[in-house]
């Protein structure tokens, strides 16, 4: 292989993020190796959407919970960056299936790290983080800082993702890091997550159905951005000279009632009209404000989000 180009590794290729960035690296002249628990029944289908032709892409398949298939994936790939993006990635589907989640996101990601420390050449990864690991900082805005208060299985997992980055980084001088990135949309969410679900189900209700969004808690403040800025930053992240650890997020808060309301605006509707609570959709523990500080990213990264709710929210109209 012509070393000239660098080669990365994506883990998790097929979702949202994953399906960006291998456009993004792509675009810089990466040979981009995708794993999937099986790659040749994997669809890829956000592939096709994006505009990534056969063929572009090498696949290769890797069970991220056994260490083997970890660590023969990455020796075929033999990648200079490595993008942990697997596991189960719906906050409410963990409290569904906390040992699957947990297993999915804490296990491979140990897996992974101990590949890396294991192979032949220097590898860079960038470990998925969340800003669920923060938990309720009582409005409070996080930084790179702020303490770890996980109240979700997934949270927990992706706590416990974080720490052994931080462990292998300290321990073994790996280069490794993660980015703690807050909520980032794009059409290419599937309908389980709510963004997603008020877009659908308010673009139906646009073309004359009488159904009603059903949702949970309606003041909950989250911070929204565009997930195609986000895979830059994560890039941006295996660039510099020491590995560290960022907040990714637009730095702005706003409610999902803002979220509701502004997509129905966009369609020339009233949500009070059509959106109604249901308890159903409550979860067991919820963070009721979610807040970030990302000035790290700018001002070592170059990094800052363009897209503020409002674009989000175009963009996932289309």
């Amino acid at each position: 292989m012509d070393r000239d180009q660098k080669v990365a590794l994506i883990c998790g290729a097929s979702g949202q993020d994953g399906s960006y960035l291998a456009k993004f690296l792509l675009g810089k002249g990466y040979v981009v190796w995708a794993s999937s628990r099986d790659a040749q029944g994997a669809s890829f289908s956000n592939w096709a959407r994006l505009g990534i032709q056969p063929g572009q892409i090498k696949t290769l398949s890797m069970v991220p919970e056994d260490f083997r298939s970890v660590f023969m994936a990455l020796r075929k790939s033999d990648p200079d960056e490595v993008y942990y993006l697997a596991g189960q990635s719906s906050v409410g589907l963990s409290f569904e299936q906390p040992a699957e989640t947990i297993q999915s996101i804490t296990l491979g990601t140990l897996n992974m790290l101990e590949a890396c420390r294991m192979a032949e050449r220097p590898v860079r990864l960038y470990q998925a983080g969340s800003s669920e690991c923060f938990g309720d900082t009582l409005g409070e805005a996080a930084n790179e800082a702020t303490a770890l208060k996980p109240s979700s299985p997934y949270a927990v997992a992706k706590a416990s993702a974080y720490w052994l980055v931080e462990n292998y980084r300290a321990a073994y001088n790996l280069y490794a890091c993660t980015g703690i990135l807050f909520n980032h949309e794009s059409p290419l969410r599937p309908t389980r997550f709510v963004t997603q679900k008020i877009i659908s189900t308010a673009r139906r209700i646009a073309s004359g159905s009488t159904e009603k969004l059903k949702l949970g808690r309606l003041d909950i403040s989250r911070d929204w951005g565009w997930a195609p800025e986000y895979v830059e930053a994560m890039w941006l992240m295996l660039q510099q000279d020491v590995p560290e650890d960022y907040v990714i997020a637009t730095g702005i808060t706003v409610t999902l009632q803002d979220f509701v309301a502004e997509v129905f605006r966009c369609l020339d509707l009233d949500w009070k009209d059509h959106v109604v609570v249901d308890a159903e959709f409550l979860r067991p523990t919820d963070l009721l404000v979610s807040r970030a500080d990302p000035s790290k990213a700018e001002r070592q990264l170059g990094w800052k989000a363009r897209y503020k709710v409002a674009d989000v929210v175009k963009g996932m109209l289309g």
